[in-house]
């Protein structure tokens, strides 16, 4: 590149980054003058820490990863830049030396400017030094975020293998047990996400829960601070990007079984609360109103259920209702005719279910063929005044559409222990909050609505057995089974067309 034209490209970079953008024409003139572009190749270091603090720089093109060494020697992932990141404004002395390393992750460019010349500018030029400090206070939580990973390594047990994301009180009495003098759990009460993902620098692995977000972005986060285990301590794992985890060598496990009677009682715990109106029934009393008009539900025996999903929970909830003298209907798409002819349960497609079944609950994984799959069409499938229960996922039910069935009457009840956009507000206490989304709120006005908080597998039981299974998993992995070696591995399933 000649000097004129790498000058061209220098200057247009400066006026399209904040803070050079507020520079006059001036300043920007003696910045031009005093920095240059430096390419740089895959792997190639723009600096190193502990090295004078020279430059600013404009990351160009490319991306480039910050890396820091703690007191023990071992390097960990401070951020990932990419264009149009700008570092070094925050160490502007003339005796500074750099707080990390910058490495390219592929070809790159930096766009570098003398820090002599950005002073000199902020003395000259008001607008740019006000533009600065704006800048400046802009990213201050970037950088508070930068400390917090820095804390959470600072006094660090050895023996903490684990960071555990989401954590609840009542989750630690689990967990402690299983834990060893050799295998302890950082516990992080903040959710997993693209702001929190640094907080697992240093732990290889991480534990997460259903509201947790994996995506691509967060899980290449957890790889280049060293994370090569996603340990869930839930069954569904539709939160994370398996391509991505694969791409970026993390194998990723679950717990597939934790206590399918927890779960399938809160269902019919629902039923009869929503059948026999219980929760209005308590609330009335409580008001001293001991009417009992519009209180009047049905007998479940002799009615008919139809349960969608016949794995453990499913199957737990067929023997709940059969129990109840109920007819039970059930869609499996690898039906176990066994198990239908011990229990005494019929296999029908899911239209005849909806048709014949005074009853519907939901026990089904959340995959791209199962979303949605009660919408505006199945719903009206369904009998006038059947009840819908769902304690599995949220995106199986349209809650748009189900909002249309109770409004119009047609549908009796709906008891959801899930909601499509639940992770906002579910394990969260919102109650001196406006609720703002409008489908939620809507749906707690109905009085034939009966929804809990994602709590169908909150037992005693089911916390022993999460924190059993999880932390098996997680001694298979550190005992050196990889891939399809560990017990309970989440494959990826190419999606068909």
């Amino acid at each position: 590149m000649n000097p004129q034209a790498g000058s061209e490209q220098l200057r247009r970079c400066l006026e399209q980054t904040a803070p050079f953008s507020a520079a006059s024409s001036t300043t920007l003139q003696r910045l031009v003058e005093r920095g240059s572009l430096r390419s740089l190749a895959a792997g190639e270091h723009a600096f190193r820490e502990g090295e004078p603090s020279q430059w600013i720089f404009v990351v160009v093109r490319g991306s480039l990863a910050a890396t820091a060494r703690s007191e023990d020697g071992r390097e960990s992932s401070l951020r990932t830049l990419s264009v149009g990141d700008v570092g070094g404004l925050t160490a502007l002395d003339p005796g500074a030396t750099r707080s990390a390393s910058l490495r390219a992750l592929d070809e790159a460019m930096l766009a570098i400017v003398d820090k002599s010349a950005v002073r000199e500018a902020l003395a000259s030029d008001p607008g740019f030094a006000t533009a600065l400090v704006a800048y400046l206070g802009e990213h201050v939580r970037s950088k508070t975020r930068q400390i917090a990973t820095v804390l959470a390594r600072v006094g660090r047990d050895p023996r903490e293998q684990i960071a555990l994301f989401d954590a609840k009180p009542y989750e630690r009495a689990a967990f402690d047990r299983c834990s060893s003098d050799v295998l302890r759990v950082r516990w992080i009460e903040a959710k997993l996400d693209a702001a929190s993902a640094a907080l697992a620098d240093g732990y290889p692995v991480v534990c997460a829960f259903v509201n947790d977000t994996l995506d691509a972005t967060v899980i290449e986060r957890l790889a280049a601070g060293g994370t090569r285990l996603i340990a869930l301590r839930c069954a569904g794992y539709n939160n994370v990007d398996l391509a991505a985890a694969e791409r970026y060598g993390i194998d990723v496990t679950r717990v597939p079984a934790y206590s399918p009677h927890a779960v399938a009682e809160h269902a019919v715990a629902l039923l009869l609360a929503l059948n026999r109106k219980t929760h209005r029934a308590y609330a009335r009393v409580r008001e001293g109103n001991f009417s009992l008009h519009g209180l009047v539900g049905f007998d479940l025996h002799g009615r008919t259920a139809g349960v969608i999903g016949l794995g453990k929970i499913g199957r737990c909830a067929a023997e709940i209702l059969r129990g109840f003298g109920m007819r039970v209907l059930a869609y499996d798409p690898y039906p176990d005719e066994s198990f239908a002819a011990r229990v005494g349960v019929e296999h029908c497609a899911v239209d005849a279910l909806l048709e014949r079944s005074d009853v519907v609950t939901l026990h089904a994984p959340l995959t791209p063929e199962t979303w949605h799959v009660i919408d505006a069409r199945r719903l009206a499938l369904m009998k006038r005044g059947a009840v819908l229960i769902n304690t599995s996922r949220g995106g199986l039910v349209d809650t748009r559409a189900l909002i249309d069935a109770l409004k119009s009457q047609h549908l009796g009840g709906a008891g959801l222990d899930v909601y499509e956009e639940e992770s906002e507000y579910f394990f969260h206490d919102r109650s001196d909050k406006v609720i703002t989304d409008d489908v939620l709120a809507r749906l707690m006005t109905f009085n034939n609505v009966l929804i809990t908080s994602h709590q169908a597998f909150l037992t005693e039981d089911a916390l022993g057995n999460i924190a059993e299974t999880t932390m098996a998993n997680v001694r298979e992995w550190l005992e050196g089974r990889r891939g399809a070696a560990l017990t309970n591995r989440v494959v990826r399933v190419a999606t068909p067309r």
